[in-house]
């Protein structure tokens, strides 16, 4: 379980391989997201024809359910959904902020009301390892609060300070776990705020922790996206260079090529078949909306340059038409087509960057996709 650098970009991009206990993951990678351990409108049998080596789901959502003993007793969160690459689980930091009406925070853990039904749970550093190892899952995260935006330098370093302390009693959690049997690698979070002081304090404290990865949280959490990058930027060329960086809930295709430009390797998002239900189409000239007037009798694909098995088989005439008629294929099948599209992408940045072309690469996209109609 090994991460190595196979090339370094100027702008500070770049291409690597994460070796995991599910095989080998080329990064740049984009992730789907599986949150109840399914990518939203795909089987099994989608994940895997689109390559997909590594994804997320939710630990949060999955203790609450179908459980986390269910799952256990199933065998695991990868014999249960039928997936056997690398999966990694989002803590439920994210929800703590999203929840906030549900829940009360103290330097111990968490304590909140399920979405679900009102039922009151408490989550600890050591309780959200403990649900991580028992779902099997393969990349583990930590319990954080990420603060909300916007938000003073005050408020910002009492959240860093709680997750840093929270991280810290995460660290022998995770250590028992693996002396138990868990064969996991651990991507502690990551915060700060959009304080350039807050976040290399962070940045110091996660280069001295044991781990194999780091989780970047925090972002698109109301901001504009200069404001991201900018500070991606700065503090991202703090940390250790061996390790993984993991950018989460970050995923358009030009987050793709800007977060790369930022040194970033992974990254997932719900975005691109979020959109698909809605009839948004990426494609190499630019998104569009597969149910708009112009496309009624259009018998092409939905990307010309697309090789995915819906360009191939299907005109955005049918396609549109399945949606506006409220037929579900047209879910599965948009949403294919979209995660394909990410996926190109990312692969199309790997190879940018191992050619040495990363900056022309990404000036000749960004070109197309966004002065496209």
């Amino acid at each position: 379980m090994s991460f190595r650098l196979e090339a370094t970009d100027p702008s500070g991009a770049r291409a690597g391989v994460l070796e995991t206990p599910r095989g080998p993951v080329s990064t740049p990678a984009f992730m789907p997201v599986a949150t109840q351990a399914s990518v939203k409108a795909l089987d099994a049998d989608d994940v895997r024809r689109l390559g997909a080596r590594a994804i997320l789901a939710n630990s949060y959502h999955l203790y609450l359910r179908p459980g986390t003993e269910t799952v256990k007793e199933a065998g695991g969160l990868h014999r249960f959904m039928d997936y056997d690459g690398f999966i990694i689980t989002d803590s439920g930091g994210f929800q703590v902020l999203s929840l906030s009406d549900l829940r009360e925070i103290d330097d111990e853990g968490v304590t909140f009301r399920s979405h679900l039904d009102g039922s009151e749970h408490r989550l600890t550093p050591e309780s959200v390892i403990g649900v991580q190892a028992a779902l099997g899952s393969d990349g583990w995260t930590t319990l954080d609060e990420c603060p909300a935006y916007p938000c003073d330098e005050a408020h910002a370093r009492r959240a860093l300070e709680r997750t840093r302390r929270w991280l810290d009693r995460s660290v022998p959690a995770v250590a028992a776990a693996r002396e138990a049997g868990a064969r996991c690698l651990f991507f502690p979070l990551f915060q700060g705020g959009l304080h350039p002081a807050l976040r290399r304090e962070s940045a110091a404290h996660h280069n001295d922790t044991p781990a194999e990865g780091i989780s970047i949280g925090g972002f698109m959490v109301g901001e504009d996206k200069a404001t991201t990058w900018g500070m991606l930027g700065e503090t991202t060329a703090l940390l250790r260079a061996d390790r993984p960086r993991y950018l989460m809930g970050v995923g358009t295709p030009r987050d793709l090529w800007d977060g790369v430009a930022c040194g970033v390797d992974m990254m997932d998002c719900v975005y691109p078949t979020r959109v698909a239900r809605n009839g948004q189409i990426m494609a190499r000239a630019g998104k569009y909306n597969v149910t708009n007037a112009r496309y009624r009798r259009d018998f092409g694909p939905l990307d010309p340059e697309c090789a995915c098995f819906v360009c191939a088989r299907y005109s955005r005439a049918y396609l549109g038409h399945l949606l506006r008629a409220k037929e579900l294929a047209a879910y599965r099948l948009l949403s294919y087509h979209n995660l394909h599209f990410m996926a190109a992408v990312a692969g199309e940045i790997r190879a940018a960057v191992l050619a040495g072309r990363f900056a022309s690469a990404r000036a000749d996209f960004l070109a197309l996709y966004e002065g496209g109609k």
